[in-house]
């Protein structure tokens, strides 16, 4: 009894990984999986790359800019920048704009004379539109100019209060629940949580559609009646669902290998084996932002310091809870989707049954600013527990840190969700799968679910 208990359990096996193994092989066989393989580590390293190479590259592109001052309290006060040259002119505003800009090309900075004789308002005309950079340097300069003669006029000093402002060095550090202290930083959390959050969102629904379109294709093929005379439903669900899970996985890490590569032949290329001077530094507009993140900095060599700030972070936690919680995501919902493929006949059904399966992974994307700025608080924590909300939610929390038993809790809720709603979802699926013609409505699918 026992040996033929074991035999059939060991047949079920057998039919179910050959399953699994047809759903992986047909799909990264697939045109489209190898193109998209390909393509999407290519548009991330490009996002990340060309912005900066283009942006490198249009700076052969000298602006001249006429400064018209009615005013003369700006004379001299704008100085030429790395693409940016400033001249004074002396003209009438209408001959200033057909010398400057009709003849020239250039752009005209108008500063007009006021009753109050203090130019708080400026006119920059030009035949497009004038550069971030241009707009930002004009404001700055115009800003101090005006604060220091505000200033004189008061009898202070504006060297006085420039030296009398600090650069505050704060310096975050995160005592984990063995007492090591790990230097953190904010910023870097919050980018980690937000992009591992709509990863395990991207990747649950892109793949999730996956098994909803096979199983519909299938039903509506007939296939599905050939299949189940060999295989019990639920193995056919389930290798499906496994199988494809494995493909999202293998796209998931053929992409981050593949985006290293890309990034490293783009680095080397493009730019001669070192990135632009747009990525390793701020240009002559942004000199004050880079002058205050390197009195923060306090002399810190910032290769040191980004050393430190990834050994505060803990990347095989990182990378084993991205694996856990997508597998974990995708199984729970990939179940649903698939007793939603096999309860419907055409796509159009399907938009009543994928709503409210689709609430509560879209409000945890919603809830991202609450998360990533309260990632302790009480609302954080539920959601992290609740199955339907958990994967995106926990891996907005794991990077600013979760107690262990937070992330033990949250864990064995996803399994169970995943176990209970796939028990409901098989009995979904193996009376739908075998109806057709018939428009299914939520009391027909309670009348499934009550059958024993």
């Amino acid at each position: 009894m026992i040996f033929l208990f074991r035999k059939s359990t060991e047949q079920n096996m057998n039919k179910t990984l050959l399953i699994i193994k047809r759903e992986y092989l047909s799909r990264v066989k697939k045109k489209s999986f190898i193109i998209m393989t390909i393509l999407g580590p290519l548009l991330m390293a490009a996002t990340i790359i060309l912005p900066a190479f283009l942006a490198d590259w249009s700076e052969a592109t000298k602006k001249r800019v006429a400064v018209l001052d009615e005013t003369g309290w700006f004379l001299e006060k704008f100085k030429d920048q790395e693409n940016i040259t400033f001249y004074y002119i002396y003209d009438d505003l209408e001959t200033g704009k057909e010398n400057a800009i009709h003849e020239k090309g250039d752009l005209l900075l108008y500063i007009p004379r006021t009753q109050l004789n203090i130019p708080v308002n400026a006119q920059l005309y030009s035949t497009a539109q004038p550069g971030l950079n241009v707009t930002a340097y004009i404001r700055t300069v115009m800003k101090k100019e005006i604060e220091d003669r505000k200033l004189l006029a008061s009898g202070i000093d504006p060297e006085v209060i420039k030296s009398a402002k600090v650069n505050i060095n704060l310096t975050t550090y995160r005592i984990d629940e063995g007492g090591i202290e790990k230097k953190s930083n904010t910023e870097v959390e919050v980018g980690l949580a937000i992009f591992a959050g709509i990863m395990i969102y991207f990747f649950i629904f892109m793949f999730g559609a996956q098994v909803l379109k096979g199983v519909m294709e299938e039903k509506s093929s007939r296939i599905v009646e050939v299949i189940i005379s060999s295989v019990k439903p639920f193995q056919l669900m389930m290798g499906k669902i496994v199988g494809i899970a494995l493909v999202g996985l293998t796209q998931f890490f053929l992409w981050i290998v593949l985006t290293a590569v890309f990034l490293g032949i783009f680095q080397s290329g493009l730019f001669g084996g070192g990135f632009p001077e747009n990525i390793m530094q701020w240009d002559q507009s942004g000199q004050a932002i880079e002058q205050s993140i390197q009195a923060e900095n306090m002399g810190l060599d910032k290769l040191e310091l980004v050393k430190e700030i990834i050994d505060g972070i803990n990347f095989r936690i990182m990378i084993f809870s991205f694996i856990f919680y997508f597998l974990g995501g995708f199984l729970l919902y990939a179940s649903l989707f698939a007793a939603i493929g096999g309860a419907v006949d055409q796509d159009a059904d399907t938009q009543q049954f994928m709503l409210p399966v689709s609430i509560p992974l879209v409000f945890s994307v919603m809830m991202t600013g609450v998360i990533i700025n309260q990632p302790d608080s009480s609302l954080s924590m539920w959601l992290s527990f609740i199955p339907f909300t958990s994967p995106v939610t926990m891996m907005m929390r794991i990077p600013f840190g979760v107690p262990l038993w937070q992330v033990w809790t949250s864990a064995v809720l996803l399994v169970m969700g995943f176990i209970v709603t796939t028990w409901l979802a098989a009995k979904i699926y193996r009376t739908g799968i075998l109806m057709y013609g018939k428009k299914v409505s939520y009391t027909e699918i309670w009348k499934w679910l009550k059958n024993k």
